[in-house]
């Protein structure tokens, strides 16, 4: 063959080539615009519930949302709107929190799942003795016949867990289901016992008594004690132990006078007891706007530093009602009236003024170190309270007054969300006193135990 023919020849399958070859790159892309639009335009359906947001503004400081919850095959949505509607992105949603996101919780939604499952799974086994009726200490371990004596005053708290917990849904007759056991004497009645009143003999009782119940039952000493607690509000409770190691070593004391400072308080083992008065609920707050009062406070100074420090920087300043004795009206109106109420110090780091100043709405005013606050890893106390240091008196006022108005109306507002939080009922509520005590200790469960 001709050499031209066969050049020819190659340059015409050559030309066949490019014309496959070229359009790859176009078709390449053509490919990728329908996958895009393939993927846009279609909803993926999953089991899960959604929850759609709509961006309108990425801006750091102005971000608009538009919040839509919807569950698989249903068409009811609750939506929260927003101006500006926008490109909307699909996430898996959670249950959403009762408050704000600058609410009383550390974490709403992490503390409500855990709650629930305590509230269906938390078994606590008390003792026998709380229901004998056949010794001379009989009233040491029963019930209190009149918790509302207003003669118990800051001990109400010890006698209204024992009656809230003989009447919930937590007590098991089954030992070996429990998590937790409770061992019901009342520090309380012992020092109003004529034969146990010294904080000695009460000591040597509750050790004979913690015991007598290790020899009795088996449960004590598969864990040493661990899941075993007692509940006191009187300042000598902290000392019962003292005379049985295992009991103050292992066993939860739950306690008013919760300081970090006592040594024989063990952080992280033992926790706060609100201490509550029992007062009639107040059905309205006093409005913000209403309290007159800059700050309330009224009390012994005697057998405290840091509250005859108070009178001495503050006592004679007339923005401030602080009183040493009675006050002029009521002790009551005294916090409908003020927008801080002060809790400082005494002879222990806890007082009822704290639940006082809750329950009527008053913004608390903690003066008192070390105090380890009830509940303090479920609420975050500085959303509601103001937290100030012995050594601050002297700038209480500075510091109160550079509180904004608009910081006080959140910390009002959280008020009232943590009220229910420190209330006692003789048949516990959700999430009141009880409950929450309750809570505590599930935070504590299966420590330490051998099997039975």
């Amino acid at each position: 063959m001709a050499l031209s023919s066969i050049l020819r020849l190659r340059r015409s399958k050559l030309q066949q080539v490019r014309f496959f070859l070229l359009p790859l790159p176009l078709l390449v892309t053509v490919l990728m615009v329908l996958t895009v639009v393939v993927l846009f335009s279609s909803r993926i359906q999953t089991p899960h519930k959604t929850l759609t947001l709509h961006l309108s503004n990425l801006s750091p400081t102005s971000l608009n949302f538009n919040f839509t919850a919807q569950e698989p095959n249903d068409n009811s949505t609750t939506t929260i709107h927003h101006q500006h509607p926008s490109p909307r992105v699909t996430v898996a949603a959670r249950p959403p929190p009762p408050a704000e996101a600058d609410g009383p919780y550390h974490n709403w939604e992490l503390f409500a799942a855990d709650y629930q499952e305590m509230m269906h799974s938390l078994k606590i086994f008390i003792y026998p003795d709380v229901s004998s009726n056949n010794s001379q200490f009989a009233h040491i371990f029963l019930p209190h016949p009149n918790p509302f004596d207003p003669k118990l005053g800051n001990y109400f708290s010890e006698h209204a867990f024992k009656l809230a917990l003989l009447q919930s849904s937590l007590i098991t007759p089954n030992p070996e289901e429990a998590h937790f056991f409770f061992m019901p004497f009342s520090i309380n009645a012992m020092r109003n016992d004529p034969l146990l009143r010294a904080e000695t003999s009460i000591a040597d009782f509750v050790a004979q008594y913690t015991t007598n119940i290790s020899s009795q039952f088996k449960f004590w000493n598969a864990s040493s004690g661990s899941d075993h607690f007692y509940v006191c509000c009187h300042s000598v409770g902290r000392d019962a132990s003292s005379k049985h190691r295992d009991l103050h070593n292992n066993a939860i004391q739950v306690t008013c006078c919760s300081s970090y400072f006592q040594r024989l308080y063990v952080t992280h083992k033992d926790f706060g007891l609100p201490q509550v008065w029992p007062r009639r609920q107040e059905e309205v707050l006093n409005p913000p706007d209403s309290r007159d009062k800059l700050v309330f406070f009224a009390g012994r100074v005697q057998n405290s530093r840091v509250r005859q420090d108070l009178m001495n920087f503050w006592g004679n300043d007339s923005s401030m009602d602080i009183f040493a004795k009675n006050p002029l009206y009521s002790y009551e109106e005294g916090f409908r009236r003020s927008r801080f109420c002060l809790h400082v110090k005494g002879y222990e780091v806890n007082t009822a003024r704290v639940s006082d100043a809750i329950h009527y709405g008053c913004v608390p005013v903690l003066i008192s170190n070390y105090y380890d606050l009830p509940f303090a890893n479920v609420l975050d106390w500085s959303r509601f309270s103001i937290i100030i240091s012995h050594e601050d008196v002297a700038f209480l006022k500075k510091i109160l007054m550079s509180v904004s108005r608009e910081k006080y109306l959140k910390m009002y507002k959280n008020l009232g969300v943590v009220r229910r939080h420190f209330a006692w009922h003789m048949t516990p509520k959700n999430y009141d006193s009880f409950y929450m005590t309750a809570y505590q200790l599930w935070l504590r469960r299966g420590l330490h135990r051998l099997s039975y």
